[in-house]
């Protein structure tokens, strides 16, 4: 571990983070992974993409931390479980990780919305944490989040919109406010979290760099799926509990051996594909939409 990493890890939580956290949704910017060590995600990024065609393949977005050891370890960051840890309490599972990546003048946006209503949780208690590999600014296409907005569910949509990278392509049923929306500026190696209630989006990067983002959905290990979802997760802080206090289990997750290994390509493979059957399963009674 570096000195900057050191450091990070042995400076105190603030007090107030977590009572700060509840009333706006989001805490940004936070001091993470660093920016040499943003500089080396990105580089594997490209490494990635250099061995196909030029650009990640479409699996390869989803859970990647369960394909590279390097992206397994930033999950596991202690900068980054710190201030979770202060929200959602010692026992912790990642629930998901994505790479969010923009081209200056790729039109690709994200639509305002709401991370958990899609997710099949049990309960909607999650904490996003997004991390910066790239400048992550106004010019190319930061988060926007509306503070405060957390406390409800809002009923979705989905579109036909190509340019919206959500998997249904989904966005609020109604129109927001965008007078209201922070920018969440981030520099390499630094990161914000967002609750998984809370309305953000991004507008297309009209930048000259390309921005690129880590983004990890942490969620308490004691919540479970809700009926008819399926999961898997991985153990990042703590205990996870033989049954949740909510909703169905979560199978545990495992490290991959090395960069694409072909077991852990296996196992990601039927991890993807119960992921999607639950981002695209109808919704059921009761459930937003």
């Amino acid at each position: 571990m570096t000195a900057q990493a050191q450091a990070q890890t042995q400076a105190p939580v603030p007090a107030d983070l977590a009572a700060r956290f509840g009333r706006e949704g989001y805490l940004c910017p936070l001091q993470g992974i660093g920016s040499e060590r943003a500089a080396e995600a990105t580089a594997c990024v490209a490494r990635l993409e250099a061995a196909g065609s030029g650009r990640l393949p479409y699996f390869l977005r989803a859970k990647p931390h369960l394909l590279v050891p390097l992206f397994w370890d930033i999950v596991h960051d202690p900068a980054i479980l710190a201030p979770v840890r202060a929200i959602l309490g010692e026992d912790l599972l990642c629930y998901g990780s994505s790479f969010i990546d923009k081209r200056p003048g790729d039109g690709q946006h994200v639509a305002f919305h709401q991370d958990t209503t899609y997710w099949g949780l049990a309960e909607d208690v999650a904490v996003t944490a997004w991390i910066a590999l790239t400048p992550s600014t106004p010019d190319t296409g930061c988060v926007r989040v509306l503070p405060g907005t957390q406390e409800h569910i809002l009923a979705h949509t989905d579109s036909d919109d190509p340019t919206n990278m959500l998997g249904r392509g989904e966005k609020l049923a109604s129109d927001v406010d965008e007078s209201l929306a922070v920018d969440l500026c981030l520099a390499p190696g630094e990161f914000s979290l967002h609750d998984g209630r809370i309305i953000h989006g991004s507008h297309p990067n009209r930048g000259t760099q390309r921005r690129l983002g880590f983004a990890v959905r942490y969620i308490p290990a004691g919540l479970g799926l809700r009926e008819g979802a399926k999961g898997s997760a991985t153990l990042v802080s703590g205990l996870a509990p033989a049954a949740p206090a909510q909703g169905q289990g979560f199978s545990l997750e495992l490290r991959p051996e090395s960069e694409m290994d072909p077991a852990a390509l296996r196992r990601h493979r039927a991890i993807f594909r119960a992921g999607m059957e639950t981002i695209m399963r109808p919704r059921s009674e009761g459930e937003p939409t």
